[in-house]
This record gives C-alpha cells, structure tokens and sequence, in this order.
C-alpha cells in the first residue's frame, strides 16, 4: 500500500511534466529536447528562491515563469532562425545547464531542514497524503486552465496551426506566435513539474533533468494505449494515469531490488516497450484477418465452381465430348 500511495503521488507530480511534454509532442509534432533543460532551471529558481526568503507559492511561480522563459527561447530559434526542432531543444538545453549552475551558485541546493515549502506549509497530515492532495490541486488547476484556454480563440488558433500549417495561414493566424506560445506553455509546464519536485525531495540538482523527457512520453504512451478519440480534458487525465502507472512500475522494479544506477536504461526499455505496443497490436490484427480469410470451401461453393466451368465450355467441345 505504501508503494502504491507513494506512487500516486509522484506521479501525480511527473504528470504535470508529461502535459507539459504533450503540448509540443502531439499539438506541434515535436519531442522538444528542452525538457531536460527546464526542468531543474524550475527546480533551480524555486530552490534557490525558498533558500533568499521568498514565499514557497511565489518561488513555485517563479518557477514556472523561467520554464516560459526558456520555452520562448526555443521559440525563438526554431521559427525565427530556422533551426531544426531537434537542434533547438539540444541547443536550449546546454544552454540551461549553464544558466542553472548560475542560478543555484553549486551543483545542489538542500531545502531539507527548516525551510518552508509547499508541502509543509502546515505541520499536520503525513507527508505521502499531503502531497497527493498538492498534487491533485495542481494537476486539477493545470487542467481547467488547459481546457479554458484551447477553448478560447488563441488556443483554437495554436491547435490549429499544430493540425495544419497552411490552411492556418490562410486565416490569417501567425504560425510562429502560436508555436512559440505552445514552447513557452509546454516548458512552464515542464519547469512547474521540476519545482514541485524539488520542493518534495528536498533539494535542487544540476541532474535531475536527464531521463524526464523519456518518462513524460512513457506516461503519454501508455495514456494512448489506454484510451483514444476522447476530449482534450480526458486525455490530460489519462495522461495522470500513464504517469502513476508508470511510476508504480519504477517502484514495484525497485522494490524486487533492482541496482538503481540501471533505472536509465529501465526507463529507455520500458520506453521501447510501450512505443512497438501500437505496431504490435496493428500485425496481430493484420494476421487474425489473414486467417479469418483462410476458411475451407464449401461444397455448394465447389458445385457452382464446376457449372460455371461447364458453362464457359464452347457448344462444338460439348459436341466432341458427346460422340
């Protein structure tokens, strides 16, 4: 039960990076690489602002507001310089190695002791439960605004240029405002996770950015597998479920006493798994047809298939036939 517990509330937490990551994976078509950039500058900016005195929901938001920042720049350079979306995310990322060792002065900050966070803001309550709750209020906020906003003219303007460039521009929609406002959201997004994070572990690490692009697409992965054709805000929520099944997944592995140096290459693994799922599925059902079609003929079928030869017989083959 502990794991499970545990579990729900990680991924309740990794959620909010996975929809962050789906922003720009599924309305732009792009695995943004700026993922393991923004996510320890959020973690950075809050830890480093908990650390000068300031308030633990105001250094959340600052949080997030670096990670837009940062978006911005992929923006930026992907549709105003005319650099590849993979290069600009690895571009970015580097980038942001650099400005979080300013940020944070060293390579960790510790907020364990007696600094404020989110999660401590009241003494009462365990710490697994409180930060369920701190997660579900997130995610719930994060959702309702998503919703809200694809629902106004500039989101139906950003889906728009994600599902067809062109006929977008033709409407006068500016492409390269829309894909940088989609950056600066994902990334914000991305960033808020990184700062929550950091809040419930209790400190901030140059490192803690590599792998998190793997694990929000393992959490969309299995969100798609498990439902598709459904609206905006339940696909958001199965993408919750994807992040605590897959956490749930890390802990059961941890738990059976696997090394965790080898959790890396675990994610890349399980990563694979879940991306050949939908192929899988697709040859399974193209050989069940195949079978399906490989019934044994009939004997009517083989009767009708003697008369129509007879029928395509000439009348002077039938006279030789007779004599």
């Amino acid at each position: 039960m502990d794991i499970v517990t545990s579990s729900i509330a990680q991924g309740l937490l990794w959620s909010v990076m996975a929809i962050g990551v789906y922003l720009t994976f599924r309305i732009l078509d792009i695995a943004d690489m700026t993922a393991e950039g923004s996510f320890p500058l959020g973690a950075a900016i809050t830890a480093h602002a908990i650390v000068s005195g300031t308030g633990p929901i105001v250094a959340t938001l600052m949080g997030f507001v670096g990670g837009a920042a940062a978006g911005a720049v992929s923006g930026f350079l992907t549709t105003k310089l005319h650099i590849p979306d993979l290069l600009t995310g690895i571009l970015t990322m580097t980038g942001l190695y650099s400005v979080n060792l300013f940020i944070m002065g060293k390579a960790n900050i510790s907020l364990i002791g007696t600094v404020k966070t989110v999660f401590n803001l009241t003494d009462s309550g365990d710490a697994t439960t409180i930060g369920i709750m701190v997660g579900a209020i997130v995610v719930a906020m994060v959702i309702g605004i998503l919703v809200f906003f694809f629902h106004t003219e500039m989101g139906l303007a950003a889906a728009a240029v994600g599902n067809n460039q062109d006929m977008a521009a033709a409407n006068g929609i500016n492409n390269d405002a829309m894909k940088i406002i989609i950056y600066m959201l994902s990334n914000g997004l991305i960033a808020l996770s990184g700062s929550l994070m950091a809040q419930t572990n209790g400190y901030a690490d140059l490192s803690m950015g590599i792998g998190t692009i793997v694990i929000a697409l393992a959490a969309i992965i299995i969100s798609e597998i498990l439902v598709r054709g459904v609206p905006l805000w339940a696909r958001l929520l199965m993408i919750i479920v994807g992040a605590v099944i897959y956490r749930l997944i890390i802990a059961v592995v941890l738990d059976m006493g696997v090394d965790p140096n080898y959790l890396r290459f675990f994610y890349a693994l399980m990563l694979t798994v879940f991306l050949s799922l939908p192929l899988l599925k697709k040859k399974l059902f193209q050989l069940k047809v195949r079978h399906g079609n490989r019934r044994p003929v009939k004997q009517s079928q083989t009767t009708t298939s003697k008369a129509a030869e007879t029928m395509t017989v000439s009348p002077l083959e039938q006279q030789k036939e007779a004599r």
